[in-house]
């Protein structure tokens, strides 16, 4: 695909305090084979060098923009202040995270691969994250699959997934299409964009590493690991999304799943020192779901957590006491 054929993509890097990783970030997009993009910088008021750092770019290409909130605003807000400000000639963008970083190769082929396929909104790939490769599963060399079917095998295989942001690309005029892309605050608020969209479209894959996730304790996904917000983030994906892409029976059957899995981790929590703004955060968000905490559910579920352990004593050990 030559320069001159070549659509327009945005990149957008939503920063707060990456200053440490931010330089790589940077490097790996402007260093990209593919050259037709504007990359813009969203600074959350970061209260380390990252807006000097952006800025610095700025002034060396001029495809860089940098734009500073005026006031701090939460992650998500964050990214989606990012989708905003795309330009209206952009025909697809692509998220880096500013503690990520993406190979040379990467807009080029998924550009590619959602040009040959114009079905397609949103376009993934494998990632390295750590010394693990995420995002396998794909049916090679199927390039692209059904929304429909891909969501369907995400809700019945809780290892399966589409993608994070940075292993992602999606079609810009599905980001403008709403005032929010991501929709809701939860930390798993890009899988339930990615579940919105391919309601009515497909999915493509890229069976090469494109990008690179770097784990550390800073990380939204630690962060939100250490707490378990995905719990509740995939209950409440499950309640907006899954009629949609299940049937009636299947639906109450994963519902059912769910909630008891919920309620089981929650009755391990009981032996663990988990303090106030662990058990506020689950109280307040099962109260939002509609299925508030009840001591009668937790004794339930902590009897069918202790059951289990009598069946099979010693896996079950190991999994309460790394229970995630």
């Amino acid at each position: 695909m030559n320069v001159e054929s070549q659509p327009l993509v945005s990149v957008v890097t939503p920063v707060y305090n990456m200053g440490s990783f931010l330089p790589e970030c940077i490097e790996s997009v402007l260093a990209q084979t593919y050259k037709n993009i504007e990359y813009i910088i969203v600074n959350n008021c970061s209260t380390d060098n990252s807006l000097e750092i952006a800025l610095s770019y700025e002034k060396k290409d001029s495809r860089v923009r940098v734009h500073n909130n005026e006031k701090f605003v939460g992650v998500i807000e964050n990214h989606n202040i990012a989708f905003s400000r795309i330009s209206t000639a952009a025909k697809y963008c692509k998220i880096v995270s500013a503690d990520d970083w993406i190979f040379a190769d990467c807009i080029m082929r998924m550009v590619e691969c959602a040009e040959d396929n114009s079905s397609v909104s949103i376009v993934g790939s494998y990632q390295i994250s750590g010394s693990n490769v995420l995002w396998q599963g794909f049916q090679y060399p199927k390039a692209v699959f059904s929304g429909r079917e891909i969501c369907r095998k995400m809700f019945h295989d809780k290892t399966f997934g589409l993608g994070s942001p940075t292993s992602l690309l999606y079609r810009a005029d599905v980001v403008r299409n709403s005032a929010a892309f991501y929709p809701n605050p939860s930390p798993h608020a890009d899988t339930s964009a990615c579940l919105k969209e391919l309601q009515s479209a497909d999915y493509g894959f890229v069976y090469q590493v494109l990008s690179y996730e770097r784990i550390h304790v800073g990380t939204q996904s630690s962060t939100s690991a250490d707490i378990n917000r995905y719990s509740s983030a995939y209950l409440d994906d499950l309640l907006q999304y899954g009629p949609f892409y299940l049937s009636k029976d299947e639906f109450d059957g994963k519902l059912k799943q769910r909630l008891r899995e919920y309620y089981e981790y929650l009755a391990v929590n009981l032996f663990r020192a988990r303090g106030k703004q662990f058990w506020d955060y689950h109280k307040s968000r099962l109260d939002e779901l509609g299925f508030p905490i009840t001591r009668s559910k937790l004794l339930r579920a902590l009897i069918t957590k202790g059951l289990k352990v009598l069946k099979r004593p010693e896996q079950a050990m190991k999994k309460i006491f790394h229970y995630s």
